[in-house]
């Protein structure tokens, strides 16, 4: 029970401490709610970032869709198909 008695003993004396100089709980809590207050920010920022990326993909997913449904020309072999003339150098 060593271990719990010095942790004990420390706690009691940094509180005790902090009631003895106000300004340093007061910066203590400060640091918390600024820690809190980060959090809440960057967790909407993430969620933000992730419904943005969500859109972008299903949006891509209606393009990709929607060229799906495109007609492509069938092949053709090079007997089937018909030259074209050249054109003529006209000269004056």
């Amino acid at each position: 029970m060593g271990a719990v008695e010095e942790v004990g003993k420390a706690t009691g004396s940094f509180i005790d401490s902090l009631k003895r100089e106000p300004l340093s709980l007061a910066l203590v809590l400060m640091n918390l709610a600024l820690l809190g207050f980060f959090w809440l920010i960057l967790n909407a920022i993430a969620a933000q970032r992730e419904r943005e990326v969500n859109l972008l993909y299903e949006d891509k997913k209606e393009v990709r869709e929607l060229i799906s449904k495109c007609v492509v020309p069938e092949r053709r072999t090079d007997a089937e198909l018909i030259p074209l003339p050249l054109p003529r150098p006209q000269f004056e």
